[in-house]
């Protein structure tokens, strides 16, 4: 289950189980999963669905594309720490939350893009993310004199 902080002064905390529990026409969203034992956290974005192209039916020729929700009830994170943690510790060891809702692909992308500064990921340490846009890594923001 995702939960969602829908006001910053709210603590309540809305439950997300299925894509009609989120505003009308969303494309993805900002989320931050935490495993809660070492309060280790991940920052990333999240596509609702995405085009397939299958192959075309029998005596046509052009394939067929349809529109398939992703993976993201079950999803906690690209990075490959949160998946060795996931086989690790049972999924109760994690929150995932969403921060912001996204309306197109350009809006995630620039939504992450500021969550990610904006929390500074990189200079935290309680954040495992290593890289923003593949651009910027944390192992470059070390002073080399220290």
């Amino acid at each position: 289950m995702w939960l969602y902080q829908r006001h910053k002064k709210s603590f309540t905390l809305k439950p997300i189980n299925s894509i009609e529990d989120m505003p009308k026409n969303t494309f993805g969203f900002i989320y931050e999963v935490c495993y809660v034992p070492t309060n280790e956290k991940y920052l990333g974005k999240k596509v609702l669905q995405f085009n397939k192209t299958l192959p075309p039916l029998k005596g046509y020729k052009r394939k067929r594309k349809v529109t398939v929700e992703s993976d993201w009830k079950t999803y906690y994170g690209s990075h490959q720490k949160i998946k060795s943690l996931l086989k690790e510790n049972k999924h109760d060891d994690f929150e995932r939350t969403i921060l912001k809702f996204a309306f197109n692909k350009k809006h995630l992308t620039y939504l992450e893009t500021k969550y990610l500064f904006k929390k500074q990921v990189l200079e935290s340490e309680e954040y495992i993310n290593d890289n923003i846009l593949g651009k910027f890594f944390r192992k470059d923001l070390v002073d080399p004199n220290s």
